[in-house]
């Protein structure tokens, strides 16, 4: 009996001994007297240092996927657990800095005016003060200026000119007749160097692309010059009367603009920050502009007051205001009207017009408003007692959005397409630090929607919001463009957190929509080829010319038949269309008279389809010389 003892001690000495040096189960077959069993209860063991089954990690419906490896189903698993976060969750809070000093607005609101409808009176009595002064001061702006002999200004917009590019303007230009004899008191509002051709646009042999449209000029270079500045009909008169020295780019402008019909040799020179295009050729429509008359201009442009106006009422409210629906609907509100009506317009100078269409595109836009209020701005402002901060912030971040116009003009990426992307100085980097920028800011957006244990459904949204992106992107004869207000929309519901940072995304975010509604409206996010084009090159076939004959005063084109689609061809002279050719109106040539000994011209081919012109070439240079110099390889518009 003893010896069995013995060797019961011994056994499980050594079990112990096994248990301790090898942290490894002892192996066993079935049927042995030595199965060892580790109690579950043991207090001096450490379970974690023994891996569970597959079969117990995995759920049932997981373990359908067997055939997947395991360390991919096991880093799915891991990947799942962390996106849950802490439990339980963190909900972040703000706790301001300086409490004392952001919460006294409020805190004194609530001790002189404690019942709600006082409130209320109050905050009606805002609304009506600042839509009066709004108001009386557009009312103003629109109204003011009377140059004696010609009336009040006429308002146009930074881009408008006298001569459509191509063949815009009909045979011999005629559609946009008068050329001479004709005068315009105008009225330019401020900003308007900043304004740029987006699509190639030919002035003879050149072509002009992200620049300013101007086309002539005085002689001289110096700015002091007081030459009479002669520009070419298609420049846009704004910026040309900017070069002129007319008008302030500052602050607007008005005065009188004369046409006075064929000129020629337009010179080039940089006047007032504007670099102006020369022209060594005769151009049937050209202006210039009478000295003497915009001393009685009036009131200049008056976004500046009308900004100080509206930014001192928004931040009384943000200040003086805790509740998150009164705060949004009063701030999306104003700042939605004065983007439609002061600072970034459409190309509309009809006061009741332009009201009109803003006040159309805001109801739309409202309900919008509502649900981006409902799903990302009150889960962020509620209980928010940093009211100082929410105004620098969130109010800061939303102007800065709302004058994308000023704030966000330096970066080189004026419409986010191919073609911008491929052919703008600047571009193609410019968007690399934006996507390395937007992808960090969303690394720090997740971790706080982790935080709070809404990442998985934020990333069920997102999900959702990329197949649709795919979807369109798939859907033939369509292009995909992300506007202003879309990537807002995209963009918005990863800021509903109350942290810092979220309140200067979601302050720009919306700010961003809200120009892009009021300014362009709801424009589709999938758009037809031509629409997307616009004005712009059409990359379509191009007419092939045989080499001109040339003679004392005359040269001579011919051309291979059109292909169809295309039943006519178009020649433009001087950029202004002189002819054109349809099967069955004779031979496929044209000879251009030459009127006098010194010459030259510019011409340009391109096919009709109808009434329609397709790309032209670019341009063959008929030399004062008498020689010729073929067309360069390319489109042009």
């Amino acid at each position: 009996m003893s010896r069995n003892g013995n060797n019961g001690s011994s056994r499980g000495q050594d079990e112990q001994s096994l248990w301790e040096e090898d942290d490894q189960p002892e192996p066993s077959t079935t049927g042995s007297p030595d199965l060892h069993i580790r109690s579950s209860s043991s207090s001096d063991v450490d379970d974690s240092r023994f891996p569970s089954p597959v079969w117990m990690l995995e759920s049932s419906k997981s373990f359908q996927w067997k055939w997947v490896p395991l360390p991919v189903r096991s880093l799915a698993r891991s990947l799942g657990t962390w996106s849950e976060g802490p439990h339980p969750p963190q909900i972040q809070k703000i706790a301001p800095f300086f409490p004392f000093i952001q919460e006294l607005p409020v805190n004194l609101l609530d001790r002189y005016l404690p019942r709600k409808l006082y409130k209320a009176a109050l905050l009606l009595c805002i609304y009506f003060c600042w839509l009066l002064i709004f108001s009386l001061l557009l009312r103003h702006s629109a109204k003011s200026g009377n140059i004696e002999g010609y009336g009040q200004p006429q308002p146009v917009w930074c881009g408008a000119s006298y001569w459509d590019g191509g063949n815009g303007c009909g045979m011999d230009g005629n559609n946009c007749r008068p050329f001479d004899n004709a005068s315009l008191a105008f009225k330019c509002p401020a900003s308007c160097a900043s304004v740029i051709v987006q699509n190639p646009r030919a002035v003879g042999d050149l072509e002009v692309l992200y620049k300013p449209l101007v086309i002539g000029g005085p002689q001289g270079n110096s700015e002091f010059d007081q030459a009479v500045s002669y520009y070419r009909g298609d420049s846009f008169l704004c910026q040309a009367a900017i070069h002129a020295g007319l008008v302030s780019n500052k602050k607007g402008g008005c005065g009188v603009v004369s046409l006075v019909g064929n000129r020629d040799n337009f010179s080039s020179s940089e006047r007032h920050g504007i670099r102006s295009f020369g022209f060594d050729s005769s151009f049937p429509q050209s202006f210039t502009f009478l000295t003497g008359r915009s001393s009685d201009c009036g009131e200049v442009d008056l976004r500046w007051p009308l900004l100080a106006i509206t930014v001192i009422f928004t931040v009384l409210i943000s200040i003086f205001t805790s509740s998150p629906a009164i705060f949004f609907a009063s701030v999306f509100t104003m700042l939605f009207f004065h983007v439609g009506l002061v600072s970034d317009p459409p190309n509309i100078y009809d006061y009741p017009t332009l009201s009109s269409l803003i006040i159309g595109r805001f109801l739309p836009a409202a309900f919008v408003a509502f649900v981006i209020y409902r799903y990302c701005v009150k889960p962020q402002l509620s209980g928010l007692t940093a009211h100082v901060e929410k105004t620098v912030l969130w109010l800061g971040g939303a102007w800065v959005g709302a004058l994308n116009n000023y704030t966000f003009d330096f970066i080189p990426i004026q419409r986010l397409t191919p073609h911008d992307l491929r052919v703008q100085p600047g571009a193609r980097l410019a968007l690399v630090i934006i996507v390395v920028l937007l992808f960090v800011i969303a690394l720090g957006q997740i971790w706080y929607l982790r935080l709070e244990g809404r990442f998985p459904r934020y990333l069920a949204i997102y999900a959702l919001m990329g197949g649709f992106l795919i979807i369109c992107v798939a859907i033939p004869n369509l292009n995909l463009r992300i506007h202003h207000y879309v990537l807002a929309i995209l963009l918005l519901p990863g800021t509903g957190i109350q942290t810092r940072p979220s309140l200067l995304y979601q302050g720009i975010l919306v700010g961003l929509f809200i120009n892009g509604i009021a300014r362009w409206g709801f424009d589709s996010i999938l758009q037809t080829q031509a629409a997307l084009i616009g004005d712009g090159q059409l990359d379509s076939l191009l007419p092939n010319i045989t080499t001109p004959a040339l003679g004392v005063a005359n040269i001579t084109f011919g051309w291979a038949l059109p292909p169809a689609p295309y039943d006519g061809l178009s020649v433009l002279v001087n950029d202004v269309e002189r002819h054109r050719w349809y099967y069955g109106e004779g031979g496929p040539s044209y000879t251009w008279e030459r009127n006098g000994p010194d010459e030259k011209k510019y011409f340009r081919f391109g096919y009709m389809r109808g009434s329609r012109a397709a790309d032209y070439t670019k341009a063959g240079v008929w030399d004062t010389d008498g020689s010729w110099r073929t067309m360069k390889p390319g489109p042009s518009r």
